[in-house]
């Protein structure tokens, strides 16, 4: 596999502004063909205004890491500037809304752009939710002449947890509606898996693997309780039954003397509890047409880039949820064997990838896509 992808760039903004919206969606569906005929033929250009501001916003000439983000990064709200000002971002949610119509008692548009936050934060609708604002920020870029194909080097793709199929879809590996199918699925089975077992989460701050394994081992207790996210040195979060978790807070508090933070979660996220939603995906999974992909994509059980092969990549993606989270090593392996000098990029929702970035490496910066969304050369 090539580390030396397409020819990409994007330019960067620091300011943002919320807006709100009522009704984003407008009636009427185009093809993605049709749409960029009529924006053409119109002269259209939902940026012209921010032109005169461009000027002290700095494209790159380097490449490009991506970063995609996972489950936790949602806000009621997010994607509205997109649906604003993008035709592709409106046509992309009304396809989504389409695919996934029997998916949710009201759109999955609505939902983003409007909540409420408790249907929001839910397993089942978080999934879907995020990954189609990231998979749309992304397109939208593209769309408005913000990310070009002439100017930098596309090196590698890596998303947390959920954001591992964002960074497979821009890998072209799997075709986005495929990927949404899948994550909503994903998102359902985890969601059930939940509501079964009594899990939990716990992280732990100042904490290495080894004294991570080292608590599990001694709370576990015939239960359930493993490190399940190695997001950056010395923050390991533990995963498990719901006691095994605080039997592991108790220990890590008093006996480690590390800061211990119990999660809300709705259940024992990248551990065996997970097994039952781990078998549905794979059934899922076996579905769906996967190519080997063109750029490097990082594989969150590995820490490593995917393999060419289909099935390695359709295993992979099922271990992931019973499996722990090696995001600190998907960065660290990029530092290693990509160029030195790249830009990072972080899709919307949020900038969660951004700060643990910063963590593992305090030299690198994420540009957002959030920050370009909502900011002044939009309005």
């Amino acid at each position: 596999m090539s580390q030396v992808g397409p020819q990409l760039s994007f330019v960067s903004t620091a300011s943002i502004s919320k807006t709100s919206t009522t009704k984003l969606l407008q009636v009427g569906l185009f093809t993605w063909q049709n749409a960029k005929f009529l924006r053409r033929k119109a002269g259209r250009n939902f940026f012209s205004k921010g032109e005169g501001r461009l000027g002290n916003v700095r494209a790159s000439a380097r490449p490009t890491v991506v970063l995609c983000p996972g489950q936790g990064a949602q806000y009621a709200g997010m994607g509205k500037l997109w649906i604003e000002k993008c035709l592709s971002a409106k046509e992309l949610f009304e396809e989504a809304d389409d695919l996934l119509s029997s998916a949710f008692p009201q759109s999955l548009s609505e939902i983003c752009c409007d909540g409420p936050k408790e249907t929001l934060d839910r397993t089942d609708v978080a999934q879907p939710a995020i990954f189609l604002v990231s998979y749309i920020s992304w397109i939208s870029l593209q769309e408005e002449k913000l990310v070009s194909k002439e100017a930098v080097n596309f090196s590698a793709l890596a998303g947390l947890s959920l954001g591992e199929y964002t960074a497979l879809v821009l890998g072209e590996a799997i075709s986005w509606q495929d990927a949404l199918r899948l994550v909503q699925i994903r998102g359902k089975a985890m969601q059930e898996a939940s509501e079964r077992t009594k899990g939990g989460m716990v992280a732990l701050m100042g904490c290495n693997e080894q004294q991570a394994w080292e608590c599990c081992a001694a709370v576990r207790q015939n239960q359930i309780l493993i490190p399940a996210n190695f997001n950056s040195p010395g923050q390991v979060v533990l995963s498990g039954h719901e006691e095994a978790c605080q039997r592991a807070f108790e220990y890590a508090t008093k006996k480690m003397q590390l800061k211990a933070t119990p999660l809300s979660v709705a259940g024992a996220f990248h551990s065996p509890l997970m097994e039952s939603a781990s078998n549905t995906l794979s059934k899922a999974l076996e579905q769906v047409e996967i190519r080997p992909p063109k750029y490097p994509v990082l594989c969150n059980v590995t820490g490593r880039p995917h393999d060419e092969s289909p099935n390695s990549i359709r295993q992979r993606l099922t271990e992931q949820l019973t499996s722990p989270v090696r995001w600190a090593d998907c960065i660290k392996y990029i530092e290693t064997h990509f160029s030195e000098e790249q830009e990072w990029l972080e899709l919307a929702p949020g900038k969660t990838l951004a700060g643990l970035l910063r963590r593992i490496n305090r030299k690198l910066t994420a540009s957002s896509l959030d920050e370009v969304g909502n900011a002044k050369v939009m309005n």
